[in-house]
């Protein structure tokens, strides 16, 4: 009886990525780590394994292992975790080696994983690109980290108003409840009030308003419980949701009312001022970084400035609909993260960036055009018994800095032609007898051969005239394949 085959499968929420995706991906990294390098930031690489204990209770909605992250028992019955985040990984760091000169700048690349329900575009692994700094309350950290992020959209070729950056601040939103005689310390309450603001954009101000007051009952049917705020309440924070938001100095001119006599919320107000300012010292208008007081993800964490970064263009979904692509790096201040481990506070901020967001996000942004022929040059072989000279032709190459493979399978040229299409490599080298007798080798540029094809309709033609292919001395080889290689 023959052996059970084992099934290939993939576990829920995770996926295998392809060649030419993993080398847009890691030369968009590249792109990123040099902006981040450029600002005095130094890598650190954490383990992707933690105990539980250390990620804390900053996960989603539970501090129980289950809560969100993958979590097993090690060989010491002791709770181990997938890490859900760089930043918890972070603060251990800076509790374990108080001789790290602060303020401690780093920047850390990783995968990171979350034990949710997966969907379109949402995956159980992930890359995350993060920076942050540790060491120092003042807000010339948090407006670098705004700084950064800008010329990270634009290194990569992201236009302005392609991208846009909010910012506000949890003690503006706390000064605004402390006005309206909403008690800070009701921190159910105060979870509901930010549940509600942060649903804005999906049910309006209406929806927004019978959130903060009794409830909503969504088309469904479905009702959703309210913080139940008296209708005075209500109106303060509408008020602070519809602060114009085009011009940083104009919300901050209006929302200085609406803080006025709340200590916090003066202190929320007179830090955006300072970000502001230094925003416009980095010559960063508000085109490209405003004050959104209806930024609220997150403020169960942040402790000051918070901020996310999102992409404005418009794009086609698989269904035909028209959205912006939206959120593609979020941060902010967390002064009480290190507190954890120290007793102490220790101020923090920083931005996390998805890495696999913003790289679909690039591939919208060229959807439509011609994408790129990547990969080596293809060494062809029409004689295996002179595979010793394919492999000198394709030594010659990459000694002079030309990425190049020799052909391994046992097809002819004409599916070894098909095979470097296929991987969209950009060109190929075909030696045969007649050109090893003389010296010379044939070189095909299949990015405009594939052009050129389509203007050919005879077969005859084609054949005949080989579009695309020039044969040159041994000599001209590099200078050619460089040509082509500097045309794509």
């Amino acid at each position: 009886m023959a052996a059970q085959r084992t099934k290939a499968r993939i576990l829920k929420g995770f996926r295998d990525i392809f060649g030419a995706t993993l080398v847009r991906r890691r030369r968009m990294i590249e792109t990123i780590l040099g902006v981040y390098e450029r600002h005095g930031f130094s890598p650190l690489e954490t383990p992707t394994i933690e105990y539980a204990e250390v990620l804390g209770k900053y996960l989603p909605d539970a501090d129980l292992p289950e809560g969100g992250i993958f979590a097993f028992r090690d060989e010491k019955d002791e709770w181990v975790a997938l890490r859900y985040d760089l930043t918890a990984p972070l603060s251990r760091v800076v509790a374990m080696y108080p001789d790290l000169p602060l303020p401690y700048r780093r920047y850390q690349v990783g995968l990171v994983f979350r034990q949710e329900k997966p969907g379109p575009g949402r995956f159980r692994e992930f890359t995350q690109c993060d920076i942050d700094t540790v060491g120092t309350a003042q807000m010339v950290a948090d407006a670098e980290i705004l700084e950064v992020l800008c010329e990270v959209f634009e290194a990569l070729g992201i236009r302005r108003g392609d991208y846009l950056l909010r910012v506000s601040n949890r003690k503006l939103l706390n000064g605004v409840l402390e006005k309206a005689g909403i008690d800070l310390a009701d921190g159910d309450r105060w979870f509901t009030v930010v549940r509600a603001i942060d649903k804005l954009d999906r049910v309006g101000m209406d929806g927004v308003r019978d959130l903060l007051g009794p409830g909503r009952k969504d088309p469904s049917g479905d009702f959703t419980p309210g913080a139940r705020l008296s209708p005075g309440q209500v109106e303060a924070v509408l008020r602070f949701l519809a602060v114009p938001r085009d011009d940083r100095g104009t919300t901050l001119r209006e929302l200085e009312p609406l803080v006025a006599g709340s200590a916090v919320g003066e202190e929320g107000l007179a830090e955006l001022a300072e970000i502001d300012t230094l925003l416009a010292a980095a010559e960063l208008g508000s085109d490209r970084v405003i004050v959104d007081p209806t930024v609220v993800r997150g403020l169960g964490y942040y402790t000051g400035p918070v901020f996310e970064a999102e992409l404005t263009f418009e794009i086609t979904d698989e269904k035909g609909r028209v959205r912006r692509f939206g959120s593609v790096a979020g941060g902010g201040r967390y002064d009480d993260l290190v507190e954890r481990f120290l007793g102490r506070k220790v101020p923090a901020t920083g931005a996390a960036l998805g890495v696999d967001r913003l790289l679909a996000a690039l591939e919208e942004l060229e959807r439509g055009r011609e994408k790129p022929w990547e990969g080596p040059v293809l060494v062809t072989v029409m004689d295996r018994d002179r595979l010793p000279e394919y492999v000198k032709i394709a030594r010659e190459l990459r000694a002079a800095g030309i990425a190049a493979e020799v052909y391994t399978g046992k097809k002819g040229v004409g599916q070894q032609l098909r095979y470097a299409d296929r991987r969209r490599l950009p060109a190929v080298v075909i030696a045969g007898e007649d050109e090893f007798a003389a010296g010379t080798v044939s070189i095909k540029d299949l990015a405009r051969g594939r052009v050129l094809a389509e203007q050919v309709d005879d077969r005859d033609t084609w054949r005949r005239e080989r579009p695309a292919q020039v044969t040159v001395p041994r000599e001209r080889m590099i200078d050619t394949i460089r040509g082509i290689l500097g045309a794509d």
